[in-house]
């Protein structure tokens, strides 16, 4: 099986495709620990590229190391790995633009948290301190406000959108791919936040870059492009029309190689979370009591500690993390919390009936044994309840 499929999207380019196709075949070549191929996609060009394309897959062909061309009858980045990805037999597929202006030294980085299967996206970013960039000031400032507006309207947390060097598994590319519109230069960026939004894990490689002096990209029609479908994304997203809930249990499957697993970890862990809990209970409690009445500073009390419990096993204990299921997971807390709320309801009527007497230090303590036992059952319930068989999107993010 082919591990790795690099596309290079092309319109005519048959001056500069040799000299990039062969650079990257030698690069991956001398570096590359797996099988490739090269997958050429030619959009509709008028001059000699397809041509060319052909020549270089004949005179390059070798056993897991070949070159591939794909013809389709029109423009657009977007389509063009939209078609050689849903066709590609590879683990991975990824793309890097003609031009070459980003240094190849960083394609095995990109790669290898995917091939490892660390990562579910893979992009290179000229935005990192790390990073090396040459380019002119117009670019510079456009890309530069073009991700600070993503950040601040679709709360993106990866850096670079459309940094032409970006990676992703097969399997991951097969379930998003469905659910991008676009066929142009904002492909990019809708999958990154479809992903993102997924729970996926996107994994950033800061890049030596050299902006190209020839580029052909009309960075005004592209601006404009990339704010409608800014605009229809972000439209979509909030009305909740992207299956992505789908999308997140489907692929996230692995647990993260910081996920407590084990019954041992778990339960340690739970401890932690309980007694803070438990602690911040009584203290409510006490706060509330002269105002709310025992039982009413007791169902407060339960009601903010209960909420805040679900939050840290989500994350702490059960190793949950992003933003997928988050309110069916605090609506089965709050069903816990409401079994809890009636053991220690009773113990405070049953206290009562005993002693009635009793004071708030007493009640404080009947409580807090209630509470104990609801904390035993409060880890039983979401062990096999609540966060059953979930698994960590992301322990990094970023990779």
């Amino acid at each position: 099986m082919t591990v790795l499929d690099v596309v290079v999207p092309v319109y005519n380019e048959q001056d500069d495709l040799p000299g990039c196709v062969r650079a990257l075949h030698a690069h991956l070549l001398a570096h590359l620990p797996y099988s490739f191929c090269v997958t050429v996609v030619d959009n509709a060009s008028t001059d000699a590229t397809l041509v060319t394309a052909h020549a270089l897959a004949a005179e390059l062909d070798s056993p897991g190391a070949g070159v591939k061309v794909v013809h389709l009858d029109r423009k657009g980045r977007g389509g063009a790995l939209r078609a050689a990805w849903s066709a590609s037999p590879a683990q991975v597929v990824a793309y890097m633009d003609v031009d070459l202006s980003t240094d190849l030294a960083a394609l095995l980085p990109l790669v290898a948290p995917l091939v490892s299967g660390h990562s579910d996206v893979a992009i290179g970013t000229r935005l990192h301190r790390a990073s090396r960039v040459v380019r002119g000031p117009k670019r510079e400032v456009v890309s530069r406000c073009y991700n600070a507006l993503l950040r601040s309207t679709l709360r993106v947390r990866f850096s670079d959108a459309q940094c032409g060097f970006k990676a992703v598994r097969k399997e991951v590319a097969g379930a998003l791919l469905p659910l991008v519109v676009d066929d142009g230069w904002f492909f990019d960026t809708e999958l990154l936040v479809l992903a993102e939004r997924a729970g996926l894990r996107i994994h950033e490689v800061p890049v030596d870059w050299v902006d190209d002096p020839d580029s052909r990209v009309d960075i005004v029609a592209t601006a404009a492009a990339d704010l409608r479908g800014l605009a229809r994304l972000a439209s979509s997203l909030a009305r909740g029309e992207l299956p992505l809930a789908d999308v997140h249990a489907a692929l996230v499957t692995r647990p993260s190689p910081t996920s407590p697993t084990g019954l041992l970890s778990q339960v340690l862990r739970f401890a932690v979370v309980g007694v803070a809990s438990t602690l911040a209970y009584a203290l409510l409690y006490l706060l509330l009591r002269p105002v709310l009445g025992p039982q009413g500073a007791n169902l407060a009390s339960l009601l903010v500690t209960a909420v805040a419990n679900t939050a840290a096993n989500r994350a702490f204990t059960f190793g949950v993390r992003g933003r997928s299921q988050v309110a069916r997971h605090q609506a089965q807390g709050l069903v816990v919390f409401g079994i809890c709320w009636g053991l220690t309801s009773g113990s405070l009527v049953l206290l009562h009936a005993v002693a009635p007497g009793a004071s708030h230090v007493v009640e404080v303590v009947a409580l807090t044994a209630a509470n104990l036992a609801g904390t035993v059952l409060r880890f039983l319930l979401l062990r096999v309840w609540v966060f059953r068989g979930q698994r960590v999107p992301s322990a990094d993010w970023r990779g």
